[in-house]
């Protein structure tokens, strides 16, 4: 039996419905934090409900019952709160919700004897890294620049004390700017494309030229899954594409997609927004045998496809 944190969320529901297809027992628990539109989440859970191996449960990780994971085979905690500029305004939820939701978590786990416990960490750990330092691998310092990249890096720190101190199977994945189909609405992407599908201008925040690691999300799944079936323990992977897009290209593919030109409004960079960020991806290849498949091109035509018709409004 798995059990899937977070499942009604953008990764935690692709994640539980690929597991979902490949016949695994199910067990999924989200909260319906309101920190974005409840219905998405309700509709995102409305696919998993349709798998009779998917058994859902409403609950606070923080108040999540022993008895329930006691035979849990795998943990892929994916339960959290998002949003690097949200955190700034709200940097003790953030704390609660991520590092210690994690911990306490990770304390009811030790009871049980479950195989893999899966954290859910962010690039964001690492903070501002300069250009000429990119790729990032796993042995860079990490200094957070927002209490959420903070946050995710408390919570990867006890992942890893656990396994130390108790020898509890943990792995930690560093996401890089994860795109595509369920897509937070306050996320770039599904902003970008929205904005342009309703003629809105679209608030640009610096020149444009920062860079990011877009990652698909049915490559982070396989990355996910991967990391589960791994010997690894104690370990932390990053789960990226390997390549980077400056927020100004990937405007003039969505524009290429929909066939439709972006009305630009430049504003002024925002606090706990890093420049650029790329994943030296080579660890996760050598030890998991992970390789991402999309392009940025490619995950942005799927998932403006999935947009038009009709998924996602």
């Amino acid at each position: 039996m798995i059990i899937v944190t977070g499942c009604a969320g953008f990764i935690g529901s692709n994640l539980a419905e690929e597991l979902l297809k490949n016949n695994e027992q199910v067990i999924g628990i989200d909260c319906f934090d309101d920190y974005y539109d409840v219905g998405i989440k309700k509709k995102n859970l409305s696919e998993l409900k349709k798998y009779k191996n998917f058994k859902f449960l409403k609950q606070d990780v923080r108040k999540i019952n022993k008895d329930i994971i006691k035979d849990a085979d795998v943990i892929y905690h994916q339960a959290g709160i998002g949003g690097v500029r949200y955190s700034i305004e709200n940097p003790k939820k953030y704390f609660e919700l991520n590092a210690a939701a994690t911990f306490l978590l990770l304390e009811k786990c030790l009871s049980s004897n479950i195989r893999k416990f899966v954290y859910a960490s962010s690039s964001s750990v690492y903070g501002n890294v300069p250009e000429n330092l990119l790729p990032v691998n796993e042995e860079r310092k990490c200094a957070p620049i927002s209490p959420y990249g903070c946050s995710k890096l408390a919570a990867e720190e006890y992942c890893m004390n656990f396994y130390r101190a108790y020898g509890m199977p943990t792995v930690a994945l560093r996401y890089f700017t994860v795109y595509g189909l369920r897509q937070r609405p306050d996320e770039a992407i599904c902003k970008f494309a929205n904005k342009i599908l309703n003629s809105e201008p679209i608030d640009v925040y610096g020149n444009g030229q920062q860079t990011r690691d877009f990652t698909y999300v049915k490559d982070a799944v396989r990355g996910i899954i991967l990391s589960a079936n791994s010997k690894s323990g104690g370990e932390i992977f990053n789960i990226g594409s390997g390549q980077r897009v400056s927020l100004s290209e990937i405007i003039r593919i969505i524009e290429a997609c929909l066939d439709k030109k972006a009305h630009l409004n430049y504003v002024n960079s925002q606090s706990g927004d890093v420049a650029h960020t790329l994943a030296d991806i080579s660890k996760a290849r050598h030890i998991l045998g992970y390789e991402p498949k999309y392009t940025i091109e490619a995950g942005i035509k799927e998932y403006i496809e999935w947009i038009q018709k009709g998924k996602r409004k």
